[in-house]
């Protein structure tokens, strides 16, 4: 007797899953994941007895928690309350940079005197002050600038002081506020309107960060510093940083640092490429401090923990600190805000938030589905390929990228097919290289060139064109044969 056959299609067809192949994440995270988060920020604002704190994560994009300790205005912060930031404000305009260089009306190899004469700053240039490689004065002169009105430093000369270099340019990190106060002025001359305005029309309307700018929202907590030696507190000015702004200005929220995090992880075609936030977190400067594990890159800072690479940024002022983090790689992100000017290592919190949810809830990966059209000239160049005695695998995956893969070691890439037939290299070693499929008379493969690394079928393939030639008595039992 024949079974019936199912209303719904053949037995092993597999259930529907989102088009894009995306993992299936619960939407919220597990109460004992809750409950540790919400445990770290306790002892946090416990320990360095701020008088409130917010905090939250994102999993692929969505808020999934967020918690609060102390009062703004009688009540719990939450998500959308707002906080100074401080040098994440840095990012802000260093994206703003990237739009420019993308547009092609400036690059980073260009001399800052190039488009803002009269600096003082010499031959440094656009990608050095983002990366605080200019070697440029740490702050500006005169008094705390963070605490004073910004009027008192109207303009650039009175911004760099009389001595804007302090380090060779290009050899050592030394961090800037008033190279990116001069990034400020290179965005407002190429685009005719003052970085705020720039700022919003170009990052905060089309990312949606309502609750982001160079003063504060409707709620929002005041800046206080706390008594090392008692539980008193100090109100701190709010200061507007005028021609300063571009290194520490705005306030923002938990909920939309979380967005704007979304954004750095991915890009948005809106505002940036992928491919230009990747360039802004890939490590530029190399470590200056007790962190061997903290870079630099175009406006953000790198760091590895436990196993993860992160990006993201710190900020403090007077009454205020912050910090951003997100790990692309497990699709989290969180961000901290508090109102106390010391007592807190909010980066530690926040690279904590997210170790906690990453281990605790692992991401589940995305469903394996089979190529939706395989290219047989493609599949021929798949398994495995030498370099010298070196095994390597060649895999296709989707979009007819290509993954190399060492059997006996690290050095591999992803591969992005290019419109003249070869691919690119997209990370480690093989980056920004090139590989070419070579060809005999016959249209016969005979071997890959990466960046001149030779890839053959077999090791040393006597009928492969091998750098160096092969020996003809061929592979031998002994290394030192007797005469």
């Amino acid at each position: 007797m024949e079974p019936a056959e199912r209303p719904d299609g053949p037995a092993d067809e597999p259930a529907a899953e989102p088009a894009d192949g995306a993992a299936a994440e619960p939407d919220d995270l597990l109460p004992c994941t809750a409950r540790a988060l919400l445990h770290r920020v306790s002892v946090a604002q416990a320990d360095g007895r701020a008088p409130s704190i917010v905090a939250a994560v994102t999993r692929n994009g969505r808020q999934v928690w967020c918690g609060s300790r102390g009062t703004v205005g009688g009540r719990a912060p939450d998500a959308h309350t707002a906080y100074r930031i401080g040098s994440i404000t840095k990012t802000f305009t260093a994206v703003l940079v990237m739009r420019l260089r993308d547009e092609g009306r400036l690059a980073l190899t260009d001399p800052i005197e190039r488009h803002v004469p009269g600096t003082g700053l010499g031959g440094a240039t656009v990608g050095q002050l983002l990366a605080h490689l200019a070697g440029a004065v740490a702050e500006p002169p005169g008094p705390w600038w963070e605490r004073t009105p910004g009027d008192l430093r109207p303009d650039l000369p009175a911004v760099l002081g009389p001595k804007p270099v302090v380090h060779p340019h290009g050899q050592r990190f030394h961090y800037s506020n008033p190279g990116y106060a001069v990034l400020g002025e290179l965005i407002e001359r190429l685009r005719g309107r003052a970085w705020a305005e720039a700022l919003t029309a170009e990052i905060l309307v089309p990312l949606g960060l309502a609750h982001t700018g160079p003063g504060p929202s409707a709620r929002h907590a005041r800046g206080w510093a706390v008594h090392p030696w008692a539980d008193v507190l100090l109100p701190e000015p709010t200061q507007d940083y005028g021609r300063m702004a571009p290194a520490g200005q705005l306030w923002s929220t938990a909920d939309d640092l979380c967005r704007f995090a979304a954004f750095l992880a991915a890009g948005d075609d809106r505002v940036l490429s992928r491919a230009s936030v990747e360039e802004m977190r890939r490590p530029v400067a190399p470590p200056e401090g007790p962190d061997p594990n903290l870079h630099y890159g175009l406006g953000m800072q790198v760091a590895h923990r436990d196993g993860r690479a992160l990006a993201g940024h710190t900020g403090s002022v007077p009454g205020f600190l912050a910090s951003l983090w997100f790990c692309p790689d497990v699709g989290l992100a969180a961000a901290a805000l508090t109102n106390t000017t010391a007592g807190i290592v909010v980066g530690d919190l926040v690279q904590d938030l997210v170790g906690i949810v990453a281990e605790r809830e692992p991401r589940i990966p995305a469903q394996w589905r089979p190529a939706s059209d395989p290219d047989p000239a493609l599949l021929a160049l798949t398994g495995p390929w030498y370099w010298g005695p070196v095994p390597f695998t060649l895999r296709v995956r989707e979009g007819r990228t290509l993954e190399l893969g060492s059997m006996v070691g690290s050095r591999g890439t992803r591969l992005r097919p290019e419109p003249d037939g070869t691919w690119t290299g997209l990370e480690g070693y093989f980056a920004g290289e090139a590989l070419r499929v070579v060809r005999d008379g016959q249209g016969t493969v005979t071997h890959l060139d990466l960046g001149t690394f030779v890839f053959v079928r077999e090791p040393y393939d006597p009928g492969a064109p091998v750098p160096g030639g092969v020996d003809p008595d061929g592979w031998r039992s002994v290394a030192d044969p007797p005469p």
